[in-house]
């Protein structure tokens, strides 16, 4: 186990580049704790597996460096760097039994036998695979092969760190479920330093213990799942996480009011900001009205089981709100309110913490 230093680390696949839009990984400066779950989340090239990549060793930085509690591994190969990874299609070997292929990383480091066996037995209960360890790898379906994958990657209790690239992409809803339940009865087990790349934020709130949010090539968010949708510190992090993500709307802020769409808002605390500034409130926060507030009509309700979303109209822009399932909706909603608790500010993207707090 071990904990991982980002220092002063950026990359480019451009030769020479000259400013910062020709960075994949922007500049990043982060401790990550030794023995925690850390999820990197985000969309489709926004740079997690950038990141993964270079922590692995298997991609060198264009600058800074990763230091391994404390010593320098930036060009250290992957081998050196005593981790497991796993990726987003599975690596197995097809002439290798089941029980060869978990027992090939304890081996490869010359454990005895017995241990091996012990260790191989437990790792293929906890994926499901104990009536398969003398099957031949080859003819495997996908998702069995990934399977045998994460084993792999689980059955030693010595590394740095266990990394994961993706690595339920193949795999059936019901199995990934359970094998991220098992993932997290691992963690709590072994205490290593893991790292989870997805772009499912449901994988991420479920694994880890920080999640760490990238957009555009920079981190800009680590924080509990709790911290990620009550104070989202950007605003893609209140977009992209919550179903629906939050609310946002253009707002001139004065103190503790705001103007929206040309209606008072009372924030329950002051601000100031400047530039882009925008109000951010959670569909849970938002409260259909019919005796005034900020004029809004319905366009839609959707009824998914454990609530209901209201689509809402606001200046031409669409909101939502979420309600109880049994929670009745009027005839003639014609405004909402929004809970000041469940308000934030945001100035050119950035959250803007209330006058005398601090913004994290």
């Amino acid at each position: 186990m071990a904990k991982i230093t980002l220092d002063n680390l950026a990359h480019s696949y451009l030769a020479n580049p000259k400013s910062e839009d020709d960075y994949a990984l922007k500049e990043l400066n982060h401790d990550w704790v030794d023995g925690e779950a850390y999820a990197l989340l985000g969309s489709s090239g926004c740079g997690k597996s950038t990141l993964l990549n270079i922590i692995s060793g298997l991609l060198h930085p264009s600058q800074g460096r990763i230091l391994f509690d404390g010593k320098d591994v930036t060009h250290a190969p992957t081998a050196e760097r005593n981790i497991a990874q796993v990726f987003q299609f599975p690596v197995v070997y097809d002439t290798m039994t089941v029980r060869d292929n978990l027992a090939f990383p304890l081996r490869n480091r010359g454990r005895d036998e017995a241990y091996i066996a012990e260790r191989v037995q437990e790792i293929a209960r906890m994926i499901g695979m104990e009536d398969m360890l003398n099957r031949k790898a080859r003819g495997l379906t996908a998702d069995v092969k990934q399977k045998i994958s994460l084993g792999r990657g689980m059955v030693r209790k010595d590394v740095n760190a266990l990394l994961f690239d993706e690595p339920l992409t193949v795999i059936d809803p019901h199995m990934k479920w359970e094998l991220r339940t098992q993932l997290k009865q691992l963690h709590h087990d072994f205490g290593h330093t893991m790292i989870y790349v997805t772009h499912d934020q449901t994988e991420a709130l479920t694994f880890a213990d920080k999640v760490v949010v990238m957009y555009d090539g920079r981190v800009v968010q680590i924080g509990t799942p709790q911290e990620l949708f009550e104070r989202p510190a950007h605003t893609f992090v209140g977009y992209f996480i919550g179903s629906p993500g939050m609310n946002l709307l253009p707002a001139d802020v004065a103190g503790n009011r705001a103007q929206v769409a040309g209606h008072s808002v009372d924030l329950g605390a002051h601000y100031t900001a400047s530039g882009k500034v925008e109000l951010g409130v959670r569909p849970e926060f938002v409260r259909l009205s019919t005796t005034g507030g900020i004029p809004a009509r319905i366009r839609r309700v959707e009824d998914v089981g454990r609530h209901k979303i209201v689509r809402l109209e606001v200046e031409g822009r669409e909101i939502s709100a979420i309600l109880g399932e049994s929670a009745p909706i009027p005839a003639d909603v014609n405004a909402v309110h929004f809970a000041p608790e469940g308000i934030n500010i945001y100035a050119n993207d950035w959250r803007v913490a209330p006058n005398g707090k601090d913004a994290a």
